[in-house]
């Protein structure tokens, strides 16, 4: 094969090696996707035969067209998907010290063989395996492409030069649809003359990482499966049974590394992760820029991307709180009130004061002193709100009974007495005046109107005493009058599911299937069972906890955020990922209490991410000015490469900021090919947008705490001072600002950050 490779370079008559080793895996490709074609239409014709199968007309073969549809479309879907750079990386490995072969076709030995590498330092390559989205074979099971989760494929990420196993070379192709469009390679072993096909092994380019980190960013995230190094690679491949804290500083790969675990994962273990994984992410524009990830990964439908404020199904944050309400509504403090505020919100809108019922010809009544003593016995356990109403319910009726005498007249016959208490029972649920007075005395309550309860400044201050200070409690109150839900508020919406409880629900009548029909198995079956595939989506539908919970950026979740999530991993094992240094919650302590509560007893296994592959060295040393300021003696993470590209810093002086700001960015945009984004504080994300909006879609306006997670080819922060004095944490979310670009920075400078004459802030200065 590697003759034929060399043979097919020089047929082409190219002048340049890179042409020939373009062209060599041009070949190849062609290959696969002629191979990809004829596997189309195996499964076309699967399909095909699968839908005859329905006409038949017995139980079995409809179960058995059900389960074969499932199989070949899901088989179909996954093989029309053309993948950016389906096919992205290659591997030349020495000789192993076996011969033994994997399901996937790749030799299974990871040190080479004794006489791999002869005395005089050369040696042959003895296989050569190309990476990709999704495993193919040949029609003779040979590999043509090693899905990237395989094992065959974990040398491609974790081989260095100072631990090559097997590995010589390792080449990242870059492609777009069927075109290669170049390739970059790495020597492992840079002593050896390695030699494929009888030709020396040929080296392109600078290396494979630094030409996959010079990259242009778009908007969506391009996935960085071809550059993933040997930590992280240890990360996404690491056992799952536990609690894998991951740390690291801006650009460590900390989400693409969280968005190949869960692919990974599916790939060892699809049976134990039915249950599904969910991804957590702070913001919708973080989500925005992953979800694209995992399909191009070869994984879709089993892991949901969800950012915090969309956690709870029916509800969607698009407010943000001023700091001082976040730091209020995230508090475990919250947890008192709402639970003061459930049980208030009983007594709120036209709640009788009287209970009159007439049964076995006398009218009983409850009184206000009564039915308050039947409340508060109601409520001295610790049962979700809704789901008290049965015992209320019960409570009084036991009152009316006693108020009836009926307990005494048949002391001596217990029969009888539970027969008359059953009778009596009977009569008064049936009056339409107890049914009108338990429905308004014990409603069922939802999380939307106890919230909207809380707006009430004198009523709130009731349920709060002793928790919340009269500043807090007018702050909170104002913030709940507005229409729109903050990420906070999601997670106290959740917190009030919880105490409120859900009353269970009959379950729907399932509609037949047209096919039943038409054969007339409606007679056999008159319900049809749903089939495989149908309960899949109600349950991915239904679903509130899963099988592995992997928390991004997970320094910013507050205690009721972490009890949020927490709920929805009760038996699944966690991903934790994230770097204190860019935490915006103010009290990581009592964050951390509430995340140990979420992860229970689960043992811990921790890493840490140290090399820095977004910044440059110019930006990454501005940035770790502000880290020092932010977070004495913590170490950043080291930059690996270096533009001599310098920030640039810009005062707005006597001009207008928005002129300042537009004409930066019009700059950024000649000098770079992909994007810019333009990070101001929080309070001033509307006018940004409005300076930039004649700049096109390459430039994007974004809030200080919106930046969490993202990545321009260049950046402008505008006002660290700003965007430092908006709340406790502002100078991490600066770090966080400053962290941004791949490229290119620019700070500018208005009157509050007093800049120097080069326009140095007073925060960025040594």
């Amino acid at each position: 094969m590697a003759a034929q490779e060399a043979d097919r370079g020089v047929d082409r008559g190219v002048d340049t090696v890179r042409d020939r080793e373009i062209g060599i895996e041009q070949d190849h490709l062609d290959q696969v996707y002629r191979r990809l074609e004829e596997k189309i239409h195996e499964a076309e014709f699967l399909m095909n035969d699968a839908a005859k199968r329905g006409q038949v007309g017995t139980p079995g073969a409809l179960a058995e067209r059900d389960a074969q549809v499932f199989r070949a479309g899901i088989h179909l879907n996954r093989l029309n998907n053309e993948y950016e750079d389906f096919l992205f990386g290659r591997i030349d490995l020495l000789y192993g010290k076996d011969g033994k072969k994997g399901p996937d076709g790749a030799y299974t030995s990871v040190e080479p063989a004794d006489d791999a590498v002869r005395p005089d330092s050369t040696a042959d390559i003895g296989e050569t395996l190309h990476i990709g989205r999704i495993g193919v074979l040949d029609s003779d099971y040979a590999p043509l492409v090693i899905d990237w989760r395989a094992p065959a494929a974990a040398p491609f990420y974790r081989s260095t030069p100072v631990d090559p196993g097997r590995v010589v070379r390792r080449r990242v192709i870059r492609s777009r649809g069927r075109k290669v469009l170049g390739v970059e390679d790495d020597l492992m072993r840079p002593e050896l003359k390695a030699r494929l096909g009888g030709e020396e092994l040929a080296v392109i380019g600078d290396g494979a990482l630094m030409a996959a980190l010079g990259q242009a960013r778009s908007h969506t995230m391009r996935d960085i499966v071809s550059s993933i190094q040997a930590e992280q690679d240890l990360v996404i491949r690491a056992p799952a049974a536990s609690v894998t804290y991951v740390e690291g500083g801006p650009g460590t790969g900390k989400t693409a590394v969280a968005l190949h675990r869960a692919a990974y994962l599916l790939y060892q273990d699809r049976r134990r992760y039915a249950g599904g994984i969910l991804i957590v992410s702070p913001t919708p524009l973080l989500v925005a820029y992953t979800e694209g990830v995992l399909p191009s990964l070869g994984e879709e439908g089993q892991v949901a991307i969800r950012a915090v404020g969309s956690l709870v199904d029916g509800a969607e944050a698009t407010a943000y709180d001023e700091p001082a309400v976040a730091r209020v509504k995230g508090s475990s403090r919250m947890r008192a009130v709402l639970r003061k505020a459930v049980r208030g919100a009983l007594e709120l809108g036209n709640a009788p004061e009287r209970l009159r019922v007439v049964v076995f010809g006398r009218r009983l009544e409850l009184e206000g002193e009564e039915l308050t003593r039947i409340r508060h016995a109601v409520l001295g356990g610790t049962a979700p709100v809704n789901l008290l109403r049965p015992r209320a319910r019960k409570l009084l009726l036991d009152a009316l009974y006693a108020k009836s005498g009926a307990a005494s007249r048949h002391p001596g016959d217990p029969e009888l007495a539970a027969e008359l208490r059953s009778s009596f029972d009977e009569d008064v649920t049936t009056e339409d005046s107890f049914i009108e007075f338990l429905n308004a005395w014990w409603p069922e309550l939802t999380p939307r109107q106890v919230l909207t309860a809380m707006a009430d400044e004198k009523r709130l201050g009731r349920w709060a005493r002793r928790v919340l200070n009269q500043g807090e409690v007018r702050r909170l109150a104002r913030s709940l009058r507005r229409d729109e839900l903050s990420v906070h508020d999601v997670a106290l919406l959740d917190e009030l599911q919880t105490l409120l409880g859900a009353p269970a629900r009959p379950r729907k009548r399932r509609e037949l299937d047209p096919l039943d029909q038409l054969t007339g198995l409606e007679e056999l079956m008159p319900v049809r069972e749903e089939t495989q595939r149908e309960r899949a989506e109600r349950l991915a539908e239904e679903r509130t906890e899963y099988a592995h919970v992997i928390v991004d950026e997970a320094q910013d979740l507050t205690p009721m955020q972490w009890r949020m999530v927490g709920r929805r991993g009760r038996h699944a094992t966690w991903t934790v990922v994230g770097d204190p240094a860019q935490s915006s919650w103010p009290l990581p302590d009592e964050a951390a209490e509430a995340r140990d509560e979420a992860l229970g007893t689960r043992p811990r296994r921790r890493f840490e991410l140290t090399v820095n592959y977004r910044n440059p060295a110019e930006i990454a040393e501005l940035a770790s000015k502000v880290l020092a300021l932010a977070m004495p003696g913590m170490e950043a993470p080291r930059a690996v490469r270096s533009t001599g590209v310098e920030p640039r810093f810009v005062a707005v002086g006597n001009g207008d900021l928005a002129d300042v700001v537009r004409e930066e960015a019009r700059r950024l945009l000649d000098r770079v090919d992909g994007t810019v984004g333009v990070v101001v504080a929080m309070n001033r994300r509307e006018q940004a947008a409005r300076w930039l909006a004649d700049l096109g879609d390459r430039v994007v306006a974004l809030g200080s705490l919106e930046a969490k997670g993202l990545e321009y080819d260049a950046t402008v922060v505008v006002s660290p001072a700003e965007i430092a004095d908006e709340s406790p944490a502002g100078l991490r979310v600066l770090y966080v600002a400053l962290t941004r670009a791949t490229q290119q920075l620019t700070v500018v400078s208005g009157r509050r950050d007093e800049p120097d004459a080069d326009g140095v802030p007073d925060l960025l200065r040594d």
